[in-house]
């Protein structure tokens, strides 16, 4: 039968049935059909199959590997609880209607009173959120306020009068007393086990089953009301209760089921289970006050209204201090703003709000340039300034209802609510930037502020607000790299991880093609070589740079791919060239390392294993590796490309001239040509200094016996004071500019004076 309540479709026909079953017993109870004795059939029959249901749903979850450990144990104990609501609905139908038994206790009774100590158990075996041993303590009071005020009821309505009721054996009393003292218990396990969950949003099988024993025991309390006044019969009023409390039951060990492991947390606004304990002690006195009614006002109605009076106060005094603590725990300490967490809150409030046209929500995340330079050199009394004078300024700025937070050292965070236009965040960080841009007197020091600032708009619905704080944080990034002291939006251009995998994308989808630089003798201008230059053919953005992909893709780690890409196809197109066009095979083929592909463990292997593929021979290749890898060359990396150059292949430092290369590794580095950097070259003909470092550097690769090859030519003036420099080899846009692969195999023909393809299909034919 377990089996069988496995499938989702069982459990929802058996839920479905209990609920026909609860509407019928409604029905029948205030439509009266066929007397007293017909609605007590009804409802004591209805009983039974609800009882069965909620109990195999309940060992369903305990038996789940759906779920946790700890739940599976705690709906274990609260299955032995079903359990004895079972007997004890069987008990009572056969009592009532079969045996016509009218004893009391009765085994339905026993039954009844075991169901409290073990739903106890289990309710309190339920997990919940970890907490420290104060927040425990504080818990533990909370529930014992709530325990107190339904004991100060409990004992008003029952236990007094149970004490005091003639009649009864002390056996009979013993028991009649054990129902709402097992009540009392489950009051207190539930209350804790919502106290316990509120502030990760309380699961619906918990709320479920405090809606239950909240049914259950007001019916529990009119049964034993009945009881002491003239004896309790089956369909009475209290069986609507009780029959309500069992679907409930239902429910919340089929919600519990269908529950996943690790549940989506959810935040929540503070939830109305915080004012529990507050509602039991007003009950508790409401009840007070109407049983002193009758008592003399001095001295016994003073002390009475005095006592509630005084714990009112105490209670209004309480929810001051706890608003303090609220208020000190989503406060900036230094400037008086809220901090992380309240932005947090506020974000995950804005997450759950549907999107309208006409009132955008924006997060603008604010970095102050240059605040460290600040704090190190007048200290952090300066920096201190520095923060509550921006913040100052920032309040100047924001409107009301807008939030302004500080998030740690000098960023903060401005959220925007109810913008009518995109274009309003904008205007709002323009006249934030205007306003953080201030002098800020510190003694005798002027210090001069400035600030970055990313805007990200809430424009999906299911957007969190850690993505809007990550979308606002790459739009900060993106303005401080493009030159600080402003603002930049966020787009999708900006997403790394999504560039990422665009670019990644890019590689294995064949969206890169390779063009070919040529590098030419200066003096002739005859073909010696070809650099490859990766392009990137996108889709939507057209043909782009590597100016455009290059920085992600080292920033990402996707440049490595990338590379052995480039190196791929361009050994594959030059090996091509060699194969087809006599007197092809002198030509040199340039393919430039990242830093980030020097540093991999099986360089050599993947250049290999890509020159043995495509045929290309490794002694009429060149790698090219920027002077990052010069400057402090470990020893792994000095054998990395050692062993390149053992197998033949030529190794160029480029852009040489614009770092700090030391001169001491050129003679430790196997390396045979230095490239000159275009930055140079471009003002060789008029400018001293320029002309200088490249002639330095011509000199220098004589001395080292390396070749020399100059980048960026663009005139023929560049190219002869070049070549009366002594360097007889460059590249640039005065002989050819970069060329997709059939542009290149064209040059090389026409060079070689070979036949086009269509002369070589004739010729064959």
């Amino acid at each position: 039968m377990l089996t069988w309540f496995r499938t989702g479709r069982a459990s929802a026909v058996c839920v479905l049935v209990c609920a026909v079953l609860l509407l019928v017993q409604q029905a029948w109870y205030f439509g009266g059909w066929g007397g007293p004795e017909v609605v007590t059939l009804i409802s004591d029959a209805a009983y039974v199959p609800q009882a069965l249901v909620f109990t195999v749903l309940a060992a369903r979850v305990a038996g789940s590997g759906r779920q946790d450990p700890r739940t599976r144990r705690a709906w274990l104990v609260i299955t032995m609880a079903f359990g004895c609501q079972l007997a004890a609905h069987i008990a009572w139908f056969t009592q009532s209607h079969v045996v016509h038994s009218t004893s009391y206790p009765s085994t339905a009774d026993y039954c009844f009173l075991l169901f409290s100590p073990f739903m106890f158990a289990g309710l309190l075996m339920l997990p919940g959120q970890h907490r420290r041993r104060r927040d425990r303590q504080k818990l533990a009071l909370d529930a014992l306020i709530v325990g107190a005020g339904g004991f100060i009821a409990i004992w008003y309505l029952l236990l007094g009068p149970i004490l005091n009721a003639p009649g009864l054996t002390m056996w009979q009393r013993a028991v009649t007393a054990a129902l709402p003292i097992g009540d009392l218990l489950l009051v207190l396990a539930t209350s804790t086990a919502m106290l316990r969950r509120h502030q990760r949003d309380t699961p619906a099988p918990i709320r479920l089953l405090a809606g239950s024993i909240a049914l259950t025991v007001t019916a529990d309390v009119s049964y034993s009301w009945i009881q002491l006044n003239g004896g309790f019969t089956g369909g009475s009023w209290p069986d609507l209760l009780w029959l309500a409390g069992c679907f409930l039951l239902v429910l919340a060990a089929d919600q519990q089921y269908r529950r996943p492991r690790h549940p989506e947390p959810r935040r929540r606004d503070r939830s109305a289970v915080f004012l529990l304990p507050y509602a039991a002690s007003i009950a508790a006195y409401v009840l007070l006050a109407v049983q002193s009614s009758d008592l003399p006002l001095n001295p016994y109605g003073g002390m009475i209204f005095g006592s509630a009076v005084l714990t009112l106060l105490v209670m209004v005094r309480q929810s001051h201090a706890l608003r303090d603590n609220r208020e000190l725990a989503v406060t900036d300490g230094l400037t008086g703003l809220g901090n992380r967490i309240l932005v947090t809150e506020r974000l995950a409030q804005l997450a759950r709000q549907p999107i309208r046209p006409g009132r955008h929500t924006a997060i603008l995340l604010v970095d102050l340039d240059r605040f460290k330079p600040i704090n190190d050199t007048f200290g952090h009394e300066a920096g201190d300034a520095v923060l509550i004078a921006a913040a100052d300024a920032m309040r100047g700025v924001i409107r009301d209802g807008d939030l302004a937070a500080r998030l740690g050292s000098d960023e903060f965070a401005v959220v925007l609510q109810g913008l009518p236009t995109r274009e309003a965040a904008g205007s709002a960080a323009a006249r934030l930037l205007e306003a953080l841009r201030m002098p800020v007197i510190f003694g005798e020091h002027v210090l001069m502020v400035e600030a970055s600032i990313g805007v990200a708009l809430r424009e999906s619905r299911d957007a969190s607000g850690d993505t809007l704080l990550q979308q606002a944080d790459t739009a900060l990034y993106a303005a401080k790299r493009a030159g600080r002291a402003r603002f930049e939006y966020y787009s999708d251009v900006m997403d790394t991880k999504a560039r990422e995998a665009e670019l990644r994308r890019a590689v294995a989808q064949d969206e890169l093609v390779v063009f070919f630089q040529p590098i030419v003798a200066l003096a002739t201008g005859e073909l010696k070589a070809f650099e490859a230059l990766v392009r990137w053919n996108h889709p939507v953005r057209g043909l782009l740079g590597p100016g455009e992909f290059i920085d992600l893709a080292e920033e990402t780690g996707a440049v490595v791919p990338l590379g052995a890409w480039v190196l791929r196809a361009a050994c594959r197109e030059a090996a091509g060239w060699r194969a087809g066009l006599p007197g092809a095979e002198p030509l040199r083929l340039t393919v430039n390392l990242s830093p980030k592909q020097v540093a991999q463990a099986d360089l050599v292997t993947v250049v290999e294993a890509i020159l043995t593929e495509t045929g290309f021979p490794p002694d009429r290749l060149t790698l090219e590796i920027t002077e990052s890898v010069v400057l402090q060359p470990d020893p792994l990396t000095i054998g990395r490309l050692q062993a390149l150059r053992d197998l033949g292949i030529h190794l160029a430092v480029d852009d040489f001239g614009t770092g700090y290369s030391a001169l001491s590794y050129l003679r430790r580095l196997p390396v045979t040509v230095l490239k000159i950097d275009r930055s140079f070259v471009t003002g060789i003909a008029d400018d001293a200094e320029a002309r200088s470092v490249c002639e330095a550097v011509v000199h220098l690769g004589e001395a080292f016996k390396l070749h020399v090859v100059a980048e960026g030519i663009e005139t023929a003036e560049q190219a002869a004071a070049l070549l009366d420099m002594g360097c007889t080899t460059g590249q640039g846009f005065h002989f050819h500019r970069p060329l997709p692969p059939p542009e290149a195999g064209d040059l090389v023909r026409r060079q070689l004076g070979a036949p086009g393809p269509a002369a070589l299909t004739d010729r064959n034919a």
